[in-house]
């Protein structure tokens, strides 16, 4: 956005920019002085903030953000105004396109490899790599509704059919999740395992069925569409995501908050993997000795194909 030089008809005179740079932009601009619109320290910060940090700006509720930086939650009503937005839902939506398109995601990511600090070796990169993966995983036991964790287990088991579905690094936490869950019972798979295209698998699935799905910032639109074409169809949709503001979180009848920050330069999947994890274990728990009975035949099958293979 290209910022005039202050003037009694520039009071403002400013369009509320549309885009993240646009908002750097404004403030660089403010900060010199060549608007006529001033901020205190506070909302300074704060604004300042949410520009660094937009992926977080645009998935999480004002509360959030009011906690996170420590002020009250109406001082972010007041600069979205101040900017002149009109409201905080549309100053918002400025971080929510730019999340939704995520043109910069990968290569900020990678940026922050560059910036080790002072120990820079390769073990402690690992070491710090660790510790948030760590963190991310306590993050997510933390976020876990024990009711809603006992309701998608048993329509794992219970289920006619179930189908799996991510793309981009999604893909391969779906395509895990239909292995292992295929391990226990009949009537799973990836969503498009004949590459026949998703519009053709998912007419093959009818009311009653589950369809889950993951995506995280950058959110990916054919899976948020895929998940809005299923629910028409009466198909239970779970989602496996980042936060109470992702695109899934209004389509799916149980939805999953994984936290996924680190230094890793795409998202992080090791929280997302754990809780696969734990919803397969449980599953094998509920589904009991028919579960261990469909092990053994799997097992059984591997025997007698090593067999043939001696």
């Amino acid at each position: 956005m290209a910022i005039p030089p202050a003037t009694t008809s520039t009071r403002l005179a400013l369009t509320p920019p549309d885009t993240v740079l646009g908002l750097k932009q404004l403030l660089e601009a403010i900060d010199r002085r060549e608007v006529e619109l001033r901020l205190g320290n506070s909302s300074r910060r704060v604004l300042s903030s949410l520009i660094e940090s937009p992926q977080r700006t645009a998935v999480s509720s004002i509360s959030q953000l009011a906690e996170w930086l420590g002020v009250n939650a109406s001082t972010f009503s007041r600069l979205a105004q101040r900017l002149g937005y009109e409201g905080f839902s549309k100053f918002q939506d400025v971080f929510r396109r730019e999340v939704t398109e995520g043109r910069h995601f990968y290569s900020e990511q990678a940026s922050q490899l560059l910036a080790r600090g002072d120990d820079n070796t390769s073990m402690a990169q690992l070491t710090r790599l660790g510790r948030q993966e760590s963190a991310n995983i306590v993050g997510m036991l933390e976020r876990v509704d024990p009711q809603t964790f006992e309701a998608v287990t048993r329509l794992l088991a219970d289920a006619p059919r179930v189908r799996l579905h991510g793309m981009r690094q999604f893909n391969s936490l779906a395509l895990f999740m239909a292995y292992g869950l295929g391990m226990l019972r009949a009537n799973v798979a990836p969503l498009d395992a004949s590459r026949q295209g998703v519009a053709d698998a998912l007419a093959q699935l009818e009311e009653g069925d589950v369809l889950v799905v993951a995506s995280c910032f950058p959110y990916t639109p054919s899976v948020v569409a895929c998940a809005q074409v299923a629910i028409k169809r009466g198909i239970k949709v779970v989602a496996l995501t980042d936060s109470a503001s992702s695109p899934l979180e209004t389509l799916a009848l149980h939805s999953f908050h994984v936290p996924n920050h680190s230094l890793f330069y795409s998202n992080s999947m090791s929280a997302f993997m754990f809780l696969a994890e734990g919803l397969l274990s449980e599953v094998a728990s509920k589904l009991g000795e028919e579960g261990v009975e469909s092990l053994k035949q799997r097992e059984a099958i591997i025997s007698e194909l090593n067999g043939a293979l001696s």
